[in-house]
């Protein structure tokens, strides 16, 4: 038997599913997205202060990759146009 594949992750059908029986109002929906918003941002945070310890980052560090250019170098033979 052909498996059909959704462009959906399973968690984002698990979500629908989840609030395809009930009516959430626009103030919950807010307050909902609001909770994931702080939650992925738990986790970065949470993952960049892991970095900053397992690397013994300091303020000096923190400066060098602001100026640090990681970018592809520009190639004017691949113009679009």
């Amino acid at each position: 038997m052909e498996t059909l594949h959704s462009p959906l992750s399973k968690n984002q059908l698990e979500l629908l599913s989840l609030f395809s029986n009930r009516h959430v109002s626009d103030e919950d929906w807010g307050y909902i997205k609001d909770v994931i918003a702080v939650f992925f941002a738990k986790k970065s945070l949470d993952a960049a202060n892991k970095a900053w310890d397992e690397n013994n980052w300091d303020d000096a560090k923190v400066e060098e990759l602001l100026k640090t250019h990681l970018r592809t170098p520009y190639n004017a033979g691949n113009q679009l146009g």
